[in-house]
């Protein structure tokens, strides 16, 4: 079987998808913008062979190194690159190409603009809050007269938080549509008052799911974007949730089949007139991609398993392998550059090094939603968990605080052994008494 991945370089660890398939024979075949000597060497060798574009943004560029590659190995069966910024790319290759194993340029349209992915929950009796696309100025405010402030507007074809706005007057919507990118189709919705929840997992060719997980954001990535808020968010059980429930009608209702997914939705935190009661949940985007922000790496702590390995044998078998059971809470909490926090590096390790699973620094083209250097760690409960992401983010106004209470601990410890000592001495001093009276 030959597979071609595009950008295995980038995000860094995206070079596990193509090493779990190296390892079970597959041949496996790189598309990058990164010159080889420049690629870590994990990437190399996860790959058979690598192909050099001086932009993956060039299609004929791209398109003439799968013509190359086919040419030296034969048939493709499968184009990934498992990243939202070249789902585009990989639809037009497959329709080129004819690779049926993904979607073709005829399903984007459901799986890239918000506005028709709407449509599509809808469809599947899914709520979601009221919209428009954004035709003129007059239109905008007219939506906004029928359904009030605050309102989100973003591009209707757009990726993250980028470009995302949160309009709270009639001078919020004006200011923003004067100096709106101008080719841009945007979209307008009602700003849900909840937090988001995701559903992510692998499917196989039928659209049953593998594995699947839940995280909950404390923030939502628009905060986290336009006020540089930190970044935190933790997995949560799916078993026998609404958030199973809702996140499967939303695979039957993509087709998402062969795929690893990531689809996201507002649960609400109040009651909403046109929203519905709290606790309800809304569907807000889909992303016929592995998550990011490290969620892979996550849902292997979670469950204790790979999913670079269940995603290659889903391509090579259809099959999952393991036994899914979720055996940990596990959370990421990401800290700002421009920001100082109560603890050190290694007065964290000091604390919890045995929760801590890896830190990294993340790249700034990535670093507005997920923060500059992220932790991420497990517990074995919600308790555990949210004492250490409280630390973790605890800002450096309270390090005070932290000094005054390890000096009580200091003192109270120290307290406490010379209290063992004078009571040692006590007991000391009443047996040489004993001993002194049985000679009178």
């Amino acid at each position: 079987m030959n597979v071609i991945f595009i950008s295995p370089h980038f995000p860094y660890y995206y070079y596990n998808f193509c090493d779990r398939l190296k390892k079970r024979g597959v041949t496996v075949l790189g598309i990058g913008d990164t010159p080889y000597e420049n690629i870590s060497q994990q990437t190399k060798d996860s790959l058979n062979e690598y192909y050099y574009a001086k932009s993956l943004e060039d299609y004929d560029s791209v398109y003439k190194a799968v013509a190359y590659y086919i040419s030296k190995f034969g048939r493709i069966s499968w184009i990934e690159s498992e990243n939202e910024y070249w789902l585009m790319t990989e639809a037009h290759l497959r329709t080129d190409f004819n690779v049926t194993t993904g979607p073709k340029l005829d399903r984007m349209g459901e799986q890239r603009y918000k506005s028709k992915m709407k449509a599509v929950y809808q469809k599947a009796n899914i709520p979601v809050a009221p919209y428009c696309v954004l035709e003129s100025l007059d239109q905008g405010l007219s939506f906004a007269r029928d359904h009030g402030y605050p309102l989100v507007v973003k591009p209707d074809n757009g990726m993250g938080a980028s470009d995302t706005h949160k309009l709270k007057n009639d001078d919020d919507f004006i200011n923003f549509y004067q100096n709106k990118q101008k080719d841009v189709p945007y979209i307008c919705e009602v700003c849900i008052p909840g937090h988001v929840e995701t559903f992510e997992g692998i499917t196989d060719s039928k659209g049953k799911i593998l594995v699947c997980t839940s995280h909950v954001m404390v923030n939502q990535v628009m905060d986290n974007v336009n006020e540089q808020k930190d970044t935190i968010f933790y997995s949560q059980p799916v078993e026998g949730k609404d958030i199973y429930t809702v996140g499967n009608a939303t695979v039957q209702a993509f087709q998402a089949k062969g795929r690893f997914f990531h689809f996201e939705f507002m649960r609400l935190d109040e009651d909403h007139r046109e929203l519905g009661k709290k606790g309800d949940l809304l569907g807000l985007e889909v992303n016929m991609r592995a998550p990011g922000a490290y969620i892979p790496e996550m849902m292997n702590l979670c469950y204790d398993i790979d999913v670079y390995t269940i995603w290659a044998d889903m391509i090579l078998y259809d099959k999952c392998y393991y036994e899914i059971k979720r055996k940990h809470w596990v959370a990421y909490a990401g800290r700002r550059n421009n920001k100082s926090y109560a603890y050190r590096d290694q007065e964290l390790y000091d604390l919890y090094g045995k929760n801590i699973s890896f830190q990294a620094e993340v790249p700034a083209a990535l670093a507005e939603a997920m923060g500059n250097h992220i932790y991420v760690f497990r517990a074995d409960s919600y308790e555990e968990m949210k004492k250490i992401a409280d630390s973790i983010l605890l800002p450096a106004g309270d390090r005070a605080k932290i000094l005054a209470r390890k000096e009580a601990e200091a003192r109270e410890k120290e307290a406490q052994e010379l209290e063992a000592k004078a009571r040692e001495a006590r007991e000391r001093a009443q047996e040489a008494k004993k001993l002194a009276d049985s000679f009178d």
